[in-house]
């Protein structure tokens, strides 16, 4: 848990960058103790966070839900968000600038052609 003195939370803004959101994770995974967990075990767990997601995105479209079980449909902010730190650890685990593998992707992006099928 973190203390109050301790609470890098505080420096979230909504002017970080990819790369200081990559790194502020990178130190809550070390600080919480998730730091020893592979590569495989994070994909893993990403994938259970798109589980809840789609649980979520039912509640928020109005599909029908169990309503004993209501309180598992966790807010789609949240688990979208949950799936956003699971990918900047996954990079950080993996070594990979995900700004810049984005900034890489999307110059490939823009050379491909799209047409309708």
């Amino acid at each position: 848990m973190l203390h109050r003195e301790d609470n890098l939370t505080d420096a979230l803004t909504p002017q970080l960058s990819l790369v200081a959101l990559q790194a502020y994770v990178r130190k809550i995974v070390d600080k919480r103790g998730f730091s020893e967990e592979t590569p495989r075990d994070k994909v893993l767990l990403m994938l259970e966070e798109f589980g809840e997601l789609a649980k979520a995105l039912r509640k928020y479209i109005g599909l029908k839900i169990d309503k004993n079980r209501g309180q598992q449909y966790a807010d789609l902010k949240f688990e979208l968000a949950d799936i956003l730190i699971y990918l900047l650890d996954l990079s950080n685990t993996c070594g990979i600038d995900l700004f810049q593998a984005f900034r890489e992707k999307e110059v490939q992006n823009a050379q491909r052609r799209w047409d309708s099928a």
